[in-house]
């Protein structure tokens, strides 16, 4: 039998309530409420006196690139940097080389997954074939082969009609649609966004309206339709705007922000570093302060890492033929506990919220909660422990990422997943 107990932690649980010094007894991969005299004899015991025990935090908006682009990235090495970060689920997209359009590529990255990771990992499906916008891929038999969503992430399906059909079948097979919001005949040649910034920069801007017209579209084919819509990484204040009107009115529509956009504005591209590219861009102050109030009135729902790996040699370019994204699992915890826990004045079981139980909930994963029977996924973490971040010594593949090199407060020390350590010492462990 395998035990685990976990003793002298401050147990968070949002999904429960939870919320105390305390201990967590784990036997054979779930959680249970307490272990025998002689099985306490017999467990493996972490002493987890000063760190908080939170349910393995979740992340709905990753790329692992494999296949095909496993130069950036591996499911392997993605889940390394994932448990590294204390995230123990996580659901990737599928703009992959090919991309997961097919029953096919599903059962190849589900077989990876099997055989590599050391977390969770869940697929997503494409919308169209190819992510073209064309098409629709086959809804029905990527969902019997295992997808939890389907999206275009990278890609935003811009026909409208295509898109509402494309929701109809979602939701006739009760799969939430995931959106990339980008009206792209709006940001073509577009490297960061439109404002003072970039006409400081010399470089071409990316309009908010760009994202606020395809939330609007979202919206109204949600209403349409009764589908659940989920939002990818949104960045706009009006957008911000838009979700809260629709969510007054009973609109399924449900909504993401990311690390970045809360903690980094367009004031960090003064140096042309290439590492602060990504798409859609960081914006002003004011757009990143709605997501804070987003977040605090229940606008947006949760927050998920868009963690996108590129080589150096793809970054290491001029800004304009940069590639956008960068990764984020490994720091998403300790940005967003600055951002919002010092900063805005977030309580710590909220935040853990947004990380753990309202993302599960979202997609209807087994994850995000301590409960008893439950999936024994955890973090322990210090949030109070400052560390320099080196990301080219980090697990991903790929190192862009705009905190190389920062001082940052709060740390991942253990992560369990079913019951087993798969990280701790700062090691991949087994």
């Amino acid at each position: 039998m395998n035990l685990l107990w976990i003793s002298h932690a401050r147990v968070i649980d949002p999904a429960t309530q939870r919320d105390a010094l305390g201990d967590l007894f784990i036997a054979d991969g779930k959680f249970v409420a307490d272990l025998s005299t002689a099985e306490k004899k017999m467990a493996q015991k972490i002493d987890a006196d000063g760190l908080v025990a939170c349910p393995g935090l979740v992340d709905i908006h990753v790329h692992f690139r494999e296949p095909g682009q496993t130069h950036k990235e591996t499911i392997q090495t993605g889940s390394w940097a994932a448990a590294a970060g204390g995230f123990t689920t996580v659901v990737c997209m599928p703009n992959t080389a090919p991309v997961a359009d097919t029953v096919g590529t599903i059962e190849y990255i589900n077989n990876a997954i099997e055989h590599d990771a050391v977390v969770h990992v869940y697929p997503t499906g494409c919308i169209t074939v190819g992510q073209k916008g064309e098409q629709l891929a086959p809804t029905g038999s990527l969902k019997r082969a295992g997808v939890v969503a389907i999206t275009d992430d990278g890609r935003c399906v811009q026909n409208n009609e295509i898109m509402r059909r494309a929701v109809e079948y979602a939701n006739m097979f009760d799969l939430p649609i995931m959106d990339h919001c980008q009206d792209e005949a709006m940001t073509q040649g577009a490297a960061m966004n439109e404002g003072v910034m970039s006409t400081r920069l010399g470089l071409r801007g990316w309009p908010h309206a760009a994202e606020d017209i395809i939330v609007s579209r979202d919206v109204i084919l949600a209403e349409y339709t009764g589908a659940h819509l989920h939002l990818q990484h949104i960045s706009s204040k009006h957008s911000v705007d838009i979700i809260r009107h629709a969510k007054s009115r009973g609109v399924r529509i449900t909504a993401e922000a990311t690390p970045h956009h809360l903690a980094l504005t367009d004031a960090t591209l003064a140096g042309y570093d290439p590492n602060f590219k990504m798409n859609p861009p960081v914006r002003t102050e004011e757009d990143r302060l709605a997501l804070i109030e987003g977040l605090r009135d229940g606008t947006l729902d949760c927050i998920a890492t868009d963690h996108a790996p590129h080589t150096d040699y793809e970054k290491d370019k001029e800004f304009d033929y940069a590639p956008f994204g960068i990764i984020g699992l490994e720091t998403a915890l300790p940005v967003v506990l600055d951002v919002l826990c010092r900063q805005a004045g977030f309580t710590l079981p909220d935040l853990i919220a947004f990380l753990t139980c309202k993302p599960a909930r979202l997609l209807g994963l087994a994850a995000g909660t301590l409960a008893e029977g439950a999936v024994a996924d955890v973090t322990l973490f210090d949030p109070g422990e400052k560390w320099r971040y080196d990301a080219k010594a980090g697990f991903s593949k790929s190192s862009n990422s705009p905190w190389h090199g920062h001082t940052l407060t709060g740390r991942v020390k253990t992560s369990v997943v079913a019951g087993r350590v798969v990280f701790a010492g700062d090691k991949i462990v087994g």
